[in-house]
């Protein structure tokens, strides 16, 4: 048995906390807040194999450059002269390529189905009651434009094995009977499911507490020892701890922390939002506006619209302007749904960590023996969690690991 501390309360630290735990590690896990905001919490709570494009594809940064300076945009990265922030442009730039994407898509598709059958057994073992649903997915096209791109990538998603294909709008009246949509057309991804993201992070933080894990709030690790290639002790602002493993799952933050072991991960805080209403919508199936880049999620008792993508550093600063922006686009696809004034002052947001690929950082590095890395999941964070964390704790208990971690890899180069 190993003492494992895990830096970072998310999604990805609790469900690396789930599988150490039951693999007989003694598990604590520290976090700099109360771990009930933040990402893991604001998120659109898809579980989707079905987004198996990766962030850095053909054509995004041109859209990235003509939007940085529309802060309205669905993909705002705000210009700033940061070497860290300016070398991640670069990697993404040479990442945004379609051989990058070919390569991408299998590591993907694999990571995020293990974790949606995860999730299944995860229910089922601990008879959570956590909100679960299997409805799929529609990508909801306003343009002729965007509907055949849509129809592409449903076609391409079919080729690697997953439930897609394009449906009328008979269709989808059929599928949403008790909303008005106006689209041009949409795509449907059977394979998808959704939940109600605080229901799950709630019972899997009793449960772990119920078997011996230990949580540590309000603790910022501040800095880290290290002794011939390995962290011999943290050091918070709290208090100095030592452990035989360590897991940095610190999201956003995590890049700040490797520095400390000479490891220079490429990491950008990207921020999301989203605004909740418990008004009857009508709306019985999660979607995505898809020109607007706009989650919308039935949840357990209200419904969540969710988005955007502001690189703009590490800040929770709410911008009203691209709340405004996902409200308004609401009402165009749906014309009958209008957020009002107070829901949209209730907007929250979390920052979601963005490597240059589109594609997580997990493994160990060959910077450091006794550190494992569990964080740059961009957008798929909770597609991807319980999957992250049954690959750390395989990895930390030398068990042969699910999934091919080599593309994960922290060390890798781009």
């Amino acid at each position: 048995m190993k003492h494992c501390i895990i830096i970072g309360g998310g999604i990805i630290g609790l469900c690396s906390a789930y599988y150490l735990q039951k693999e007989g590690h003694q598990v604590t896990v520290v976090d700099q807040f109360g771990m009930d905001s933040g990402a893991s919490y604001v998120n659109a709570g898809y579980l989707s194999p079905s987004h198996i494009v990766p962030l850095s594809a053909p054509g995004v940064m041109k859209k990235g450059l003509k939007w940085m300076f529309n802060s309205s945009s669905p993909l705002y990265i705000k210009p700033r002269l940061e070497s860290d922030f300016l070398k991640w442009v670069l990697a993404f730039n040479k990442s945004c390529n379609a051989n990058h994407v070919k390569k991408a898509i299998p590591a993907i598709k694999s990571i995020s189905l293990l974790s949606q059958d995860l999730y299944d057994d995860i229910k089922q073992a601990e008879n959570f009651s956590f909100h679960y649903e299997k409805k799929g997915l529609l990508m909801l096209c306003q343009t002729e434009k965007m509907l055949e791109e849509e129809v592409k990538t449903a076609h391409l998603a079919k080729r690697e094995g997953l439930d897609a294909s394009e449906i009328s709008l008979q269709d989808l009246k059929t599928l949403e009977p008790n909303v008005n949509i106006n689209v041009k057309g949409a795509t449907y991804y059977k394979c998808d499911s959704h939940t109600t993201p605080h229901e799950f992070m709630a019972e899997m933080k009793t449960y772990l507490q119920t078997v011996g894990v230990q949580f540590l709030l309000s603790e910022k690790v501040e800095d880290l020892t290290v002794d011939n290639g390995k962290i011999s002790e943290i050091k918070t602002n709290k208090q100095s701890l030592k452990a035989d493993e360590f897991v940095l799952a610190a999201g956003s933050w995590s890049h700040l922390l490797s520095k400390k072991l000479g490891l220079k991960l490429l990491l950008q805080a990207g921020k999301g939002y989203r605004i909740n209403t418990t008004q009857t919508t009508g709306i019985q199936i999660p979607s995505i506006l898809t020109e607007a880049k706009v989650a919308v999620t039935p949840m357990n008792g209200f419904t969540r619209f969710a988005g955007t993508m502001e690189i703009a550093g590490i800040n929770h600063t709410v911008n009203n302007t691209r709340v405004e922006a996902i409200s308004q686009a609401t009402t165009r696809f749906y014309p009958n749904v209008e957020l009002t004034q107070q829901e949209k002052q209730n907007a929250a947001c979390g920052l979601r960590p963005v490597t240059p690929d589109g594609l997580p950082y997990i493994g160990k590095s060959s910077k450091c023996e006794n550190l494992t890395i569990a964080t740059g999941h961009a957008m798929m964070g909770w597609s991807m969690g319980t999957a992250t964390g049954k690959l750390v704790s395989e990895i930390i208990s030398n068990h042969p690991t699910s999934l091919d971690v080599n593309v994960f890899t922290p060390d890798r180069r781009f």
